[in-house]
């Protein structure tokens, strides 16, 4: 067997050279006065002999002229030959060198790699530019397809392009509900609300009505004596998300149908978290005839949420079945959707809406649910009801976000599957449905990605970052498939990803956004005083030579 070592005999670094660019011409000159180099230090050296060797080749690898560090005379007697066929022993040594991963046996190769000037400017065009979106492709022919109508098959993984930018476009909508409640929170326990401004990144998007969810339960009074400055932190009652619809004709042409999206922010206050933890599942209808296996339930915490009426402002449920029954009617005999979306609680309460809508007339357009970092909601059956009602569901998960995998125990699906299914629990369903977090079941399609697939984010992203929609989103953009790495040519900004999560991004990524911001900074106050002089210079002129007209 031929043993590989740390180290890299000089005399075929031309060889690996040539692997790694493909423009690269062999010198034999230079290549000689680089292994000369190469030996001398090793000799001077020997305490860490693979450091010095990858420091060498890595200040080998980055040469971009080799005829810069020779002399005039040196460069006269270089001739450089055609390129001809290899000889059977080089094509057996280049088979060899291909045959190896050297970024994994070199960690330091691939840091080379990753702040190459290539990823620099990469990286210099995603700080840059603060939205820049995937090309939006006409879809009128087969949107219902991108709406799922046959459960996005043949469409995850690979994922189409197409796909990745409506589920990308969704998850800006309901990044805009989270920005819209932070900034107001808080609501007045007097009055009824005000009309609230969303900022949509969608242009051709109007809201149409703001959405309220209110906790069934109050904070014990202890709470206000330990901590009475909470605020809105503590209000029963909270803004949630909005209706909008599409009214832009050239967005309703490109899409093929007039879009009703709802968007849905996640957990904020402290009664949804309190809400959150109780995780008993109760009955979604009222049907008392139904045995226990076919009754779809649904946690407890979640339908006080979704059904609690406020002191100002009607449920959710109410809420949100008047606005599209009002809708529907304003825009009869059109071609509509309606999509849900949200993210964490946003993504339960989905469901939940999803599900009442789908019933509410005689006449409904398709419903499909767009969720990111969802929860499970119910059971099995909540899952079948909902399929009955033709509501398609797409779960974006995160393999390493926990919130996934609540209610229930941290167990991989398959597993909880095995044990649902097994002679001793499978006689005991009733009981596991009440008391135990077996009884809970994810719905819908998934489509799963992973924080370390990103060259960004470190691999082991602590959990608010593996939950953040900002990391979901920045994911999505960069997926291509299961068995492929992050696509190089993703669009998305990283400022707010280095922003937000700059814990969690790797260190070689932002020191140099760091410097790479202060350019762009610079770069654009010199850009604004140039524009300011030549705006100043074109009025000077004007003024001194007058036009014709003028005079």
């Amino acid at each position: 067997m031929m043993q590989f070592t740390s180290n890299v005999p000089a005399h075929n670094l031309h060889k690996f050279q040539a692997l790694r660019c493909p423009s690269f011409r062999c010198h034999s000159s230079s290549v000689k006065q680089q292994s000369s180099s190469f030996s001398s230090h090793q000799t001077n050296n020997n305490n860490n002999p693979s450091r010095l060797h990858l420091s060498n080749l890595d200040n080998f690898l980055q040469t971009q002229n080799p005829l810069q560090s020779t002399t005039k005379q040196q460069q006269q007697q270089i001739q450089i030959q055609p390129i001809q066929k290899d000889n059977s022993k080089d094509k057996k040594g280049k088979n060899f060198l291909q045959g190896l991963d050297l970024a994994k046996l070199w960690p330091e190769i691939k840091a080379a790699e990753e702040i190459s000037p290539r990823h620099l400017k990469r990286l210099q065009r995603l700080l840059s530019k603060t939205a820049e979106y995937s090309p939006r492709n006409i879809i009128a022919a087969n949107w219902k397809q991108y709406h799922g109508s046959n459960d996005w098959k043949g469409m995850l993984d690979p994922l189409d392009d197409n796909l990745r930018r409506e589920v990308v476009r969704y998850g800006d909508l309901v990044q805009a509900a989270y920005q819209a409640f932070h900034s107001d929170p808080a609501m007045s326990s007097t009055e009824p609300p005000q009309p609230r401004h969303v900022s949509l990144p969608e242009r051709s998007y109007k809201v149409t009505k703001s959405l309220y969810a209110t906790s069934s339960i109050g904070l014990p009074k202890w709470i206000d004596e330990v901590a009475p400055d909470l605020g809105w932190m503590t209000q029963r009652s909270s803004w949630v998300g909005f209706v909008a619809v599409c009214d832009d004709r050239r967005e309703i042409a490109r899409m093929g149908r007039r879009d009703i999206v709802i968007s849905l922010r996640g957990t904020s206050t402290c009664l949804e978290w309190a809400e959150n933890m109780r995780a008993q599942l109760v009955n979604l209808t009222n049907d008392h005839k139904a045995e226990a296996q076919t009754k779809p339930k649904v946690e407890c915490g979640f339908m006080s949420l979704y059904k609690t009426k406020g002191a100002h402002v009607e449920s959710l449920s109410e809420s949100v079945v008047e606005e599209i029954k009002r809708l529907i009617e304003l825009y009869k005999g059109e071609e509509l959707s309606i999509t849900v979306t949200g993210h964490s609680l946003g993504a339960t309460l989905a469901l939940l809406v999803a599900n009442e809508i789908s019933t509410c007339g005689p006449e409904v357009p398709p419903v499909a649910v767009f969720s990111f970092g969802g929860p499970r909601v119910g059971n099995k059956a909540f899952g079948e009801h909902l399929k009955k009602n033709n509501v398609k569901v797409l779960r974006i998960v995160n393999t390493q976000d926990v919130i996934t995998r609540v209610p229930g125990i941290f167990l991989s699906e398959e597993l909880e599957e095995k044990i649902k299914n097994s002679k001793v629990v499978s006689g005991m369903v009733d009981i596991l449905e009440e008391n135990t977090p077996l009884g809970y079941s994810h719905v819908g399609t998934e489509l799963r990605v992973n924080t370390r697939m990103s060259p960004y984010l470190k691999p082991d992203a602590d959990i608010a970052c593996c939950h953040d929609l900002e990391a979901y989103l920045h994911l999505v953009d960069g997926f291509m498939a299961s068995n492929c790495p992050f696509r190089a040519n993703a669009k998305r900004s990283l400022a707010r990803l280095m922003k937000d999560q700059s814990a969690n991004v790797k260190k070689l990524y932002t020191s140099k956004a760091k410097g790479l911001s202060v350019n762009l900074s610079r770069q654009r106050s010199i850009e604004g005083l140039s524009v300011n002089l030549s705006r100043q210079g074109s009025m000077s002129m004007s003024t001194c030579c007058p036009s014709p007209s003028s005079s």
